[in-house]
């Protein structure tokens, strides 16, 4: 079960009071008002309800229930679409004004946090509104709706157990559901020429540039202990037993991600490596002669479970695992940090201030090795932060302790 305190939801229906418990993998509070809705509401009363904050206890065909969040998609993402488009014209036509130009406006650099901070607020808003079309489940995950596939298997694997009735966002099973697919599957990573499976709720590596670089760093002249800070799918850990690290120590904060790492250590048969759940750096461990971290690349505030590996406030993670490095590293010993510049071309960290880190915690630039990501939006041209996206280089610090 998730680890929230455990809530529950009422409403109305037929004249009656019903209670159920409530289920949110997104951290949304229960909802204050729901009305029953089936297949007569049309997708423009489902969009004016959910803008309206009313949630929809839908009661009709599983498969359209399906179609009609696809439809309150399509609605929220026209809306947002001509209310992004309002600003980044105000932005430009305010950079143009500022250039005395009216031939090449383009955003200015300084309004690039606030489209990044404008984006993730509609990105919330998006969440929010889509999570308002919620299903019933009894004890088990059963669902009574026509058409409604057994979700008992899927829903138990995120959740945990349940031998009460739920509420649940159709948003979220659905997540549940591509979750289960994903475990079945894998996550393909070429370099390695294995699958990653991931758990409900621990972050797919679906980008893997970084993994590359780690093939390519040389080890220490010594490899015989190393750490992974936050290993989440386990797959550095994998990398680094892979390449004849005798002990590695791979540590998490998160129970899913443990229980992920343990499955796919588990189908590698890879014994070297071992799980331990503790904030950052595990305890009774020898020094390291390689620390290994792949912390979050963006300094902002997650909004969800899943965004902690995004998202690191004040890059909590990234300094105090920098500021620890030092006191775990055996002599001669390296620390490995994958991180992107992204936080930089968006004008949320610069780098001085990475440097700064580095030489607070103790530390100098033994080399860097640099690789350009290719995922999809680094190439789409129509994103307000397509420059920032496009200049991202992804890179492996290696970093050692400065002699005193």
């Amino acid at each position: 079960m998730l680890a929230t305190e455990i809530q529950y939801v009422q409403w109305h229906e037929n004249e009656t009071l019903r209670q159920a418990r409530w289920l949110s993998q997104s951290n949304h509070v229960p909802p204050a008002r729901i009305v029953v809705v089936d297949d007569k509401t049309t997708a423009d009363e489902a969009y004016r309800l959910a803008c309206a904050g009313t949630s929809m206890l839908w009661r009709g065909d599983f498969n359209n229930a399906r179609q009609l969040l696809q439809a309150i998609t399509r609605r929220i993402d026209r809306a947002n679409e001509r209310s992004e488009q309002r600003k980044i014209n105000k932005a430009t036509n305010k950079s143009a004004k500022s250039a005395k130009s009216t031939d090449e406006a383009s955003v200015s650099s300084k309004d690039i946090p606030n489209l990044f901070h404008q984006q993730r607020q509609v990105q919330s808003q998006r969440s929010r509104l889509l999570s308002r079309l919620l299903l019933e489940l009894d004890a088990g995950y059963v669902s009574q709706l026509r058409r409604a596939p057994d979700v008992g298997a899927a829903c138990t694997a995120a959740f945990g157990e349940l031998n009460e009735s739920c509420l649940i966002s159709f948003r979220d099973l659905q997540g549940a559901l591509g979750a289960t697919g994903w475990r079945v599957k894998g996550v393909a990573i070429e370099n390695l020429g294995l699958s990653i499976f991931p758990h409900y709720g621990v972050f797919a590596p679906t980008r893997h540039e970084y993994v590359q670089l780690l093939l390519d760093a040389p080890l220490p002249a010594v490899y015989d202990v190393a750490f992974d800070i936050g290993t989440g799918t386990g797959l550095l850990a994998i990398i680094l037993a892979q390449r004849g690290v005798k002990q590695v120590i791979a540590t998490d904060l998160n129970p899913r991600a443990l229980a992920c790492a343990s499955d796919n250590l588990t189908r590698l048969d890879l014994p070297a490596v071992q799980l331990q759940q503790a904030d950052l750096y595990p305890t009774d461990a020898p020094l390291a002669n390689l620390l290994v971290c792949n912390p979050p690349w963006l300094p902002a505030k997650p909004t969800s479970p899943l965004e902690f590996a995004v998202y690191d406030a004040n890059s909590t993670m990234l300094r105090g695992f920098l500021q620890g490095a030092k006191q775990h590293l055996a002599e001669q010993g390296e620390v490995w940090l994958i991180l992107s510049d992204l936080a930089e071309h968006l004008q949320l960290r610069s780098r001085d201030e990475l440097l700064g880190w580095f030489a607070n915690a103790g530390l100098e630039v033994k080399y860097r090795l640099d690789t350009q990501p290719k995922h999809g939006r680094s190439q789409d041209d129509t994103d307000p932060l397509f420059a920032a996206r496009n200049a991202e280089v992804t890179s492996l610090w290696c970093l050692v302790a400065v002699n005193t």
